[in-house]
C-alpha cells in the first residue's frame, strides 16, 4: 500500500511532463512538489525533507546533472532521472554522479510508478514486507528489513544504491563479487555493459564507511574482477 506520507520533488521544464507525472504520483497518494528549474528545486530541497527526487536532465540554467551533484551533498534520498537522452553513456553518467535510476522518455505511467515504488521501498524508511535479513562483518551490522547499516561507531548514511552495494558485498563477505554481479544486484540492469559506474559508487561507499568511523579498506579491490568485503 502506498505511504501517503512520502513527499516527492519533481523538476522538469516541460509542463506536459510535470502535469502527467504529477497527476500519476498524486493519484498514487504521494505528495508532489513541482518545479521547472534546478535552482528553485535545490532551494526547496534545502528547506524540506523529500523521500524521492525525479529530475529531468535538460533544464534551463542548472541542468539535472549539476542538480543531482548538489542534492547528493545534502541528502541520501533516491534520485530518478527522466530524460529524452537514452544512450548507455547518458545512463552511466547519471549513475556515476549519484542517481539511483534512469527512465528514458517517452515512458509509460505503469513503469514510472513501478520505479518510484521500488526506489521508495529501498530508500530509508522503506516498507519492504519481507523476512528480516541481517548480516554482520567488519564491525558493521546490515539489516535489509530495516534498511540500516550501523555498528558501535554509529550508522552509515547511505543512498539506496550504496546500501544495495554494501548488502551484496556483506552477504558475500570473504568472497569476490564481480562488477557485473554488482550491477545486476544493485541496479537490476542486465544489459548495462559499462561497469565503471560500479567503481565510482564503490569509491563513494568507502568514503561513507570512513566518514562513519569504520575502516574503508573493509571493501577490497580485486584487480581485473571485482570487490570483496573482508570478514
Amino acid at each position: 500500500m502506498t505511504d501517503t506520507n512520502k513527499r516527492i520533488l519533481l523538476v522538469d521544464d516541460e509542463s506536459s511532463i510535470t502535469e502527467f507525472v504529477g497527476y500519476a504520483l498524486t493519484k498514487e497518494g504521494y505528495s508532489v512538489d513541482v518545479f521547472d528549474n534546478g535552482e528553485s528545486a535545490l532551494a526547496a530541497a534545502r528547506q524540506k525533507q523529500y523521500d524521492l527526487f525525479i529530475l529531468d536532465i535538460m533544464l534551463p540554467g542548472m541542468d539535472g546533472y549539476e542538480l543531482c551533484r548538489r542534492l547528493r551533498s545534502i541528502t541520501s534520498a533516491p534520485v530518478l532521472f527522466l530524460s529524452a537522452r537514452d544512450t548507455e553513456l547518458d545512463k552511466v553518467v547519471g549513475l556515476e554522479i549519484g542517481a539511483d535510476d534512469y527512465l528514458a522518455k517517452p515512458f509509460g505511467v505503469r513503469e514510472l510508478i513501478a520505479r518510484v515504488h521500488a526506489l521508495l521501498r529501498r530508500g530509508p524508511g522503506g516498507d519492504f514486507a519481507q523476512a528480516s535479513s541481517t548480516v554482520t562483518a567488519g564491525g558493521i551490522t546490515l539489516d535489509e528489513d530495516a534498511h540500516t547499516a550501523k555498528g558501535e561507531k554509529g550508522p552509515l548514511d547511505l543512498t539506496p544504491r550504496e546500501f544495495e552495494l554494501l548488502a551484496s558485498l556483506m552477504k558475500n563477505a570473504g568472497r569476490v563479487v564481480s562488477r557485473e554481479d554488482l550491477l545486476r544486484e544493485a541496479w537490476g540492469w542486465e544489459y548495462l555493459t559499462e561497469t565503471k559506474t560500479v567503481d565510482t559508487h564503490i569509491k563513494r561507499l568507502r568514503d561513507k564507511i570512513e566518514q562513519a568511523g569504520y575502516d574503508p579498506s573493509l571493501v577490497e579491490t580485486v584487480r581485473g574482477y571485482g570487490y570483496r568485503f573482508r570478514q
